[in-house]
């Protein structure tokens, strides 16, 4: 393995794949501070031209700007690698796309680190998800200095987008949205409301000049809700209870009187209420691990590049929303 990008994020995939099932033997990076951090902490060369891996590696993750993604990705994927590239799997679809065309092509394993989809927490809402009709985001944070080569949709929202399409499995009929710059040239803060031929609605909002970091997320279905809070690593999951028919239930019928506390009879009796803690597993690693066992298997990855491409276009049809409600 190798890691092309050891900058804020691609040193922890550097770090963690130096103690999984693999042999990191290299990293690339243009920065010198960035190698020779490398070469210390992890015993690894590191080379300042991504183009040194080559003949060196079986397997890359590609953590670069991403401006930079297909370019880079484009390189190991020619030349018979494998590649886990960061997200957004590059900043336009038709450029994620030429990364599809290449890793069929070519016969090689391509991976899009949209790492939420690895949090354990999905796999607890497994029942309301799959018949998710409405959800609900927020994602916030405040200003890093990191990604401003794009805009807060394709840096934060584009998490939320695939997730969204990753539960709702149906076509996008529209997008309204609204959004602006604060700090940068690009948007800073975005809503966007997304409707799916099936009938789910989706409500992301998103904004990365926040005083305070929030990672929120709700979903609704007719077996239930869940309540998701990343930040506090707590979750709330209501279902109807068992033999409870509410289509049958004749509401005007109740005599509320006889009722006692309608508290205790609406979630003792009418729905069941699990609050739980998030598990506090490590989705990076277990991304690392998926496409080391994909790249041996040959298999197809839980996010694939294919995944990835349709979370981009998603989002540029968000931003083409946002576009036409631009700040004067």
């Amino acid at each position: 393995m190798g890691v092309v990008g050891v900058g804020h994020l691609g040193k922890h995939h550097a770090r963690l794949l130096k103690g999984l099932d693999c042999d990191l033997v290299a990293v690339a990076d243009p920065n010198e501070a960035a190698r020779a951090h490398a070469e210390l902490t992890l015993g690894v060369k590191a080379y300042a031209d991504h183009r040194e891996l080559l003949g060196k590696v079986d397997a890359v993750s590609v953590v670069v700007p991403t401006k930079l993604h297909r370019d880079v990705a484009s390189v190991f994927l020619e030349n018979g690698v494998d590649v886990l590239v960061e997200k957004p799997i590059a900043r336009t679809a038709a450029d994620g796309q030429a990364l599809v065309d290449l890793a069929r092509t070519h016969g090689r394993v391509l991976q899009v680190g949209h790492v939420e989809r690895f949090n354990p927490a999905l796999r607890g809402i497994a029942t309301i998800a799959e018949s998710a009709r409405y959800i609900e985001s927020h994602r916030l944070a405040p200003f890093s200095f990191r990604s401003t080569d794009i805009g807060v949709v394709l840096d934060l929202m584009i998490h939320d987008l695939d997730l969204v399409l990753a539960l709702v499995r149906s076509e996008i009929v529209s997008v309204d949205a609204f959004g602006g710059a604060v700090f940068t040239p690009a948007e800073d803060m975005a809503s966007a409301i997304i409707k799916f031929a099936n009938g789910a609605v989706a409500h992301l909002t998103a904004n990365r000049v926040a005083l305070k970091p929030m990672r929120k997320m709700r979903v609704f279905s007719k077996q239930g809700y869940a309540s998701l809070d990343f930040q506090t690593g707590q979750g709330m999951l209501v279902k109807k209870a068992p033999g409870w028919d509410f289509e049958k239930l004749d509401l005007e019928q109740l005599d509320r009187a006889q009722m006692g506390d309608l508290w205790k009879f609406v979630f003792d009796g009418l729905l069941q209420v699990e609050n739980f803690a998030l598990d506090s597993g490590n989705p990076l690693q277990e991304e690392l691990v998926d496409f080391l066992r994909c790249v041996r298997e040959r298999a197809r990855p839980l996010v694939s590049g294919e995944d990835g491409v349709a979370a981009v276009a998603a989002a540029e049809r968000v931003l083409a929303a946002i576009d036409k409600n631009r700040w004067q």
